[in-house]
């Protein structure tokens, strides 16, 4: 299940800021089709922070019946209010999503006790695969790998996606505990696979989906020569990407390939001129767009 090419998958908006099931629908088909093994819905690049929970509900649920068991869905559950995301965990099994992403509490910035605490709470309270998710850049805390650990002892913890661009800190993981580890950086996704690691939830694989599975098949195959010339060919899409905050990027780039509308919702908004442009160009390359 927590292994390859795993879409932190966009939120679509119309241009009244209301969820576009029909463009969602239309990526979830794309993704299929291109040979992703797995679906994160309602994650940070799906804009979670600013959807309600009840938008949050029926994205996960638009999801999980859209893909209908074709492959895996990883519902984006987290939150900083640890009874907020018990319950959104819970009704991520409810409609049957394989797995739950929970990002450590941002903004609380808990301590270890407070980290070990909350994820404990929730894994007792459901019954489903999780995915703890350590982001340093957003929740302000790093999750020691002596956390990730102890946390794996609980039995329904099962996998990191792991954030902190430390190929060292997935190491010291790896080397305290057998839980599964994916990458959280598509920069990095090679480096972690080679110490360890499965595959990556991504963001590029928004915008090249076979590319990225077919990366982390060459990889997990140990066929790492011929997955290094793709992690090569993708890195300038890597780090445009992050030319401004995600998702505003790769919105650009899926409303310049004619997916979705390039809509966010504040406090977020559209990618600014000059960073697009140094964007365009690494999309023309890598996703044959018009001129």
């Amino acid at each position: 299940m927590f292994r390859g090419s795993i879409v932190a998958l966009v939120t679509p908006f119309k241009s009244n800021f209301e969820i576009d099931f029909d463009a969602y629908g239309r990526l979830i088909d794309f993704h299929i089709e291109k040979g992703t093994n797995g679906i994160v819905p309602c994650g940070c690049t799906g804009e979670a922070a600013t959807l309600s929970h009840d938008e949050q509900k029926k994205c996960i649920r638009f999801a999980v019946e859209r893909i209908a068991g074709r492959v895996t869905v990883i519902a984006g559950t987290g939150s900083n209010n640890t009874r907020e995301a018990a319950d959104l965990t819970k009704y991520a099994k409810e409609v049957k999503a394989d797995g739950a992403l929970l990002i450590m509490p941002y903004y609380n910035k808990p301590t270890p006790a407070g980290q070990i605490a909350h994820y404990t709470t929730i894994a007792k309270a459901v019954d489903i695969p999780i995915m703890l998710y350590n982001v340093p850049s957003r929740t302000g805390m790093n999750m020691d790998p002596k956390t990730v650990a102890e946390l794996f002892k609980l039995p329904n913890v099962v996998s990191i996606k792991e954030a902190a661009g430390s190929v060292d800190q997935v190491s010291q993981i790896k080397s305290l505990c057998d839980i599964i580890v994916m990458s959280g950086d598509d920069s990095l996704t090679l480096p972690m696979m080679a110490v360890g690691g499965t595959g990556v939830v991504s963001v590029a694989a928004n915008v090249v989906p076979a590319e990225i599975a077919d990366m982390c098949a060459k990889a997990n195959a140990g066929d790492f020569a011929a997955a290094r010339a793709v992690h090569y060919k993708l890195m300038p899409l890597f780090k445009g990407l992050f030319f401004e905050t995600n998702p505003m990027p790769v919105k650009a780039a899926l409303a310049r390939m004619g997916l979705i509308e390039n809509v966010l919702r504040l406090p977020l908004v559209s990618m600014s001129e000059p960073a697009y442009a140094r964007l365009e160009p690494i999309l023309k390359d890598l996703t044959h767009l018009p001129q």
